[in-house]
This record gives structure tokens, sequence and C-alpha cells, in this order.
């Protein structure tokens, strides 16, 4: 399912530092974090959809180099993030 222009306005908003800022390592996470969330729901009800699930496996692996980023650069924020977006438990 493709994220709506209106989530992803509301995630950008939510998550950026500035008046301009759209592509902040925390924005990328959150809009990534949501992807994921609504392609779980998907295998859900498809589980034979293995083209979906590589994709998938994609996003997870660029959300954890960003989270490894901003771990190395500014653990404070990583941590206030992994809280908010309730990534690890």
């Amino acid at each position: 399912m493709p994220l709506l222009k209106e989530d992803k306005q509301r995630l950008i908003s939510q998550y950026r530092f500035h008046e301009k800022d759209t592509g902040s390592t925390d924005v990328q996470i959150a809009i990534l974090t949501h992807q994921i969330n609504s392609l779980n729901n998907h295998f859900q009800m498809h589980k034979k959809d293995h083209h979906s699930r590589q994709g998938l496996l994609k996003m997870i692996s660029k959300r954890r180099k960003l989270l490894d980023y901003l771990k190395r650069s500014d653990p404070g924020r990583y941590k206030k993030i992994i809280q908010t977006l309730e990534i690890r438990k």
C-alpha cells in the first residue's frame, strides 16, 4: 500500500527540525517505519507475496543503516526516535 501524501506530510511535520527539513535522518526513519508497518499488515493477508517481501527486506536494511548512523553521530536523538517510534522493546 503506497504512502499517502497526507500521512507523509504528517510524519515530516512531526519529526522535522526546521521549516524546510524534509530529508533528515529522523524523517527518513519515520517514513520507512510507517511503510514497514503497513507492509507487515499486508503480509497478514497475502502470505505468499514474495516480491513485496523482498522490498520489505530492503526497507528494513535501509532503516537499519540509518539507525546505525544516527547511533554513531547522535546517541540522544537515536534513543529518542527509538522510543517515539517504538522500534525496540
